[in-house]
């Protein structure tokens, strides 16, 4: 069983841009604390579309989306975890655990297409009871700049309750020491609500999958506003 962790994104302050500097100094701070770097680490999200059917009305062709088929996939590579993928239906609130080769299962049904490819890479640092993942949120095969975000795992819990006072302490602490900075913006974390995706306290991959689709969608609002 995983340990529990925290998922973190940067909110800028109004009308401040991302630039690489925020997510050197996110480094310094952790090597400050008394992070050792221990490699990098890759994460990547893609986005799905359903695959519209063509259909003859009044003898044109129509390009039709098939009735009740979810608008929206996202599907999820785990750094940590290889050969599984993770399927999201944010609005049906539905997380699925398939093999590695499940993109290639839907490709061959037809039924979603893939469009986007986001990734999400930087370094990892030891510190204690803790592992941090700093890094940074670019399209595939781009260096654009779409959001910084950061994973806290603490290692000798995987409940998320039990779990939830260290994590505030640790947060408490690390805004503190990037306070130090004045960089403009923080880190920000968003409460995910596991039950609404029958998940239970003990912490499993497919929280981390949610997580990472609930930080995708308040990095985008972050960067827009």
């Amino acid at each position: 069983m995983p340990p529990a962790k925290w998922l973190m994104h940067w909110h800028p302050n109004p009308g401040a841009t991302l630039n690489s500097q925020i997510l050197a100094e996110a480094c310094g701070c952790a090597e400050s604390l008394g992070g050792t770097k221990d490699g990098r680490w890759k994460t990547s999200i893609f986005f799905y579309r359903p695959i519209a059917r063509e259909t003859s009305a009044s003898g044109a062709q129509q390009q039709q989306q098939p009735p009740d088929v979810p608008r929206e996939l996202l599907g999820v590579a785990l750094h940590e975890r290889p050969g599984l993928y993770f399927s999201i239906l944010r609005t049906q609130r539905l997380v699925l655990q398939a093999d590695a080769a499940f993109p290639q299962v839907m490709e061959k049904l037809q039924s979603y297409k893939g469009r986007v490819a986001l990734n999400f890479e930087g370094f990892q640092y030891q510190l204690g009871d803790f592992c941090l993942r700093i890094g940074k949120c670019v399209p595939n095969n781009s260096e654009t700049l779409r959001g910084i975000m950061m994973e806290v795992e603490y290692y000798p819990l995987s409940s998320i309750e039990k779990s939830r006072a260290i994590m505030v302490d640790f947060f408490d602490i690390w805004q503190e020491t990037l306070a130090k900075k004045t960089l403009p913006g923080r880190f920000i974390h968003v409460e995910s609500n596991f039950a609404e995706f029958g998940l239970s306290d003990h912490y499993s991959y497919q929280h981390t999958a949610v997580q990472y689709a609930i930080c995708l969608q308040q990095l985008m609002t972050a960067v827009r506003s």
